[in-house]
């Protein structure tokens, strides 16, 4: 960015500096023209005050003014007299601009170029009062003439230029990012970005970016946390699966007691299996194929099927299962509903009390699709209901492993709800249970 501000600072002043020399040589050669033709009015006038041309053609003396030539013009354009030229050998001069506008109107201008000279040639005429015209003349530079004996100058002038603004762009470049990189250190404080900024345009943009730089580093923080809970939950069955295995292997288990240990390899690896799952169904959800195969589709129904399904699971636990609903039509995916339902359902047959209740329900409020599911369970207590659906997060630890909870039940159901653009509240007491419903 140095580079770039630097580079556009020193061609934005050679253009200018080339820009304003041009402008300057063209605007001064306009001014030396009009002086020339000042000077050419006054020098006619001069030598028509004199009455040196009212004497006989063969009497005038010989004008003689330093690069001024004088022509004296006859009524029909025969030159009389010339201060330069014999006038036998000049052609009729009737015919040339300025004598023809000094014959209509008086006086007469105009300016002829020379190729072969690179010069231009100023004329001025006037009429006489005996009707003859009196044409004074001369040669000056061209303006291409003007421009080439200038380039050495405008060279050396803009060799100079540039090299101070050379030194003045990187004095410049370095003040105006000076505040920006302050910035740009102090991006987690947004009372510097406020108070240190020289340019206020950029608060908002720096904030943004603040923010952003915020997001980047709770999202690498919270992939760091999930790595370290991954590797810890996953540890801990797989320790048990082989000590119990190392056990059985050395023949240090009795023939009674491998039923036991048999069943306790079993346990674990299916706890194995539920975090793999559930992990693959997080990274699937964070994908952007997650949100593909929507549809409409009757919640009343989809979730009628999941209660069918896990009857089984809460006459086990001894806990009453109850639906009840509407038909209710939503747009979303049917697997990530099922799994929403299936997650709900099961953290709430999983965190009750023997003989306790989960209600389910369906039905329409305010125009929204509601889903409901109520348990008189052991409840959450209020400090921790903000990070029940944080990732591997448990109320009760200890509960959860024997129950075979992985801690990323409510992960993926706060994930499928942010998916289908839904509502997610929660409320529940210790004791007496908890409600949680999900708006669509």
């Amino acid at each position: 960015m140095k580079k770039k501000i630097n580079y556009y600072l020193v061609a934005t002043a050679l253009f200018v500096a080339i820009a304003t020399m041009v402008s300057m040589t063209v605007i001064n050669y306009y001014l030396f023209q009009k002086q020339v033709k000042e000077d050419l009015q006054v020098m006619a006038e001069t030598i028509e005050s004199t009455g040196i041309l009212k004497q006989d053609i063969n009497e005038i003396p010989q004008i003689d003014v330093e690069g001024i030539r004088v022509t004296w013009v006859d009524k029909d354009g025969t030159v009389l007299y010339d201060n330069q030229n014999d006038v036998k050998k000049l052609e009729n001069h009737g015919d040339r601009p300025e004598v023809e506008s000094a014959f209509d109107k008086g006086t007469g201008d105009s300016v002829r170029t020379s190729a072969t000279m690179n010069s231009n040639t100023f004329y001025h005429a006037i009429k006489l009062n005996d009707g003859t015209v009196l044409r004074v003349s001369i040669a000056a530079r061209s303006i291409w003439n003007m421009f080439a004996s200038s380039i050495p100058a405008m060279l050396i002038v803009t060799v100079i230029i540039v090299g101070i603004c050379v030194v003045l762009a990187k004095s410049l470049t370095r003040k105006l990012m000076k505040p920006i990189e302050t910035l740009a250190g102090n991006l987690e404080q947004a009372s510097v970005i406020q108070k240190k900024t020289e340019y206020k345009e950029l608060v908002p943009f720096m904030n943004a970016i603040r923010i952003q730089h915020e997001g980047v580093l709770a999202a690498a923080k919270s992939r760091q946390d999930f790595t370290a809970n991954v590797s810890h939950e996953l540890k801990t069955p797989l320790t048990a699966i082989s000590g119990y295995a190392e056990l059985i292997e050395n023949g240090m288990v009795e023939k009674e007691q491998q039923i036991h240990f048999a069943t306790e390899i079993r346990r674990n690896a299916q706890r194995l299996l539920s975090l793999i799952n559930d992990i693959i169904k997080l990274s699937e959800l964070d994908s952007s194929e997650a949100q593909q195969g929507f549809e409409q589709l009757d919640l009343y129904g989809l979730v009628k099927d999941c209660i069918e399904n896990l009857q089984v699971n809460a006459e086990q636990r001894k806990v009453a299962l109850n639906f009840d609903g509407t038909d209710c039509m939503v747009r979303g995916n049917r697997q990530l509903l099922t799994e929403l339902v299936e997650n709900l359902c099961q953290n709430a047959i999983r965190y009750n009390n023997e003989g306790g209740t989960v209600n389910v329900t369906v039905h329409k409020l305010g125009g929204k699709t509601v889903l409901t599911v109520e348990d008189n369970g052991i409840g959450i207590p209020k400090d921790q209901q903000e990070r029940v659906f944080e990732r591997f997060y448990r109320v009760d630890k200890s509960r959860s492993k024997e129950t075979g909870g992985t801690g990323l039940g409510l992960a993926i159901v706060k994930h499928i709800v942010e998916l289908h653009d839904a509502g997610l509240t929660l409320d529940s007491e210790v004791g007496r249970g908890t409600t949680i419903k999900v708006e669509f």
